[in-house]
């Protein structure tokens, strides 16, 4: 397990949160004064119960929303000073799995996998082959030439897992991404998302799945009424 205890002093994080506020409008305080650091190739779980702002601070790590108050800063850039096109490169940096999964219905299986790799300027050719092999792997393999609307749940949500890791992100952010397949996939999806890890990958991942998250050894990230928490891994805590 890499925690961000253990990384070099000096290294920069992906991710920095200084004294996070955020709110909608003119209600209540969503998030309250989050503080945090994602180190280079850490992997967290992001875990709460439903209303806790598991969403809420996705958003925010992928700059989706800027904060109410306090600083954060990704990759190095504080978002507040951030102009249009630099959230922009900053966003080609970050793979997202949503709930919703945001595929293009007009687009095949292997044409949405490979919408990152296009907006790079990869090689169409080229990148294909690894676009199928990685629909192979979640499953989907028997059916390169389908599109979106003919897909069950589970199908689109391992599209969207392929199309958010093909290019391999520097930052992977995955909400409930187990949440419509079987524990046999969901296994099959995590150590997918730990090869991404190994290879210098920062994974945070939202889930309910208590289970996954016994299994796998990595910290997480706890918000319980807009607070947050960080816990070692639930393995470590039993120790």
């Amino acid at each position: 397990m890499q925690s961000t205890e253990s990384q070099p002093a000096g290294t920069s994080p992906v991710v920095e949160f200084e004294h996070v506020g955020l709110r909608y409008g003119a209600g209540p305080e969503v998030l309250r004064d989050i503080s945090f650091r994602l180190e280079p190739g850490s992997f967290h779980f992001m875990t709460g119960a439903s209303g806790a702002g598991k969403s809420s601070l996705l958003s925010l790590l992928y700059l989706a929303l800027r904060p109410t108050r306090g600083r954060v800063s990704v990759f190095g850039q504080d978002v507040a000073r951030a102009g249009r096109e630099d959230l922009a490169a900053l966003r080609r940096r970050i793979g997202v799995v949503f709930q919703d999964f945001r595929l293009f219905d007009h687009l095949d299986i292997v044409d949405n996998a490979a919408l990152p790799l296009r907006i790079a300027g990869a090689d169409a050719q080229a990148s294909r082959r690894d676009v199928v092999e990685l629909l192979q792997w979640v499953g989907l393999g028997g059916m390169l030439e389908a599109r979106p609307p003919v897909l069950s749940g589970g199908q689109k949500q391992r599209l969207a897992i392929a199309r958010a890791v093909v290019a391999r992100p520097r930052l992977l952010l995955a909400d409930e991404p187990t949440g419509n397949v079987d524990d046999q996939m969901a296994l099959r999806l995590l150590y997918l998302f730990e090869a991404l890890h190994r290879m210098g990958t920062t994974v945070v991942i939202a889930t309910h799945n208590t289970r996954l998250v016994e299994r796998f050894a990595y910290p997480e990230l706890h918000l319980e009424a807009g607070s947050l928490a960080r816990l070692p891994s639930r393995r470590a805590r039993l120790l």
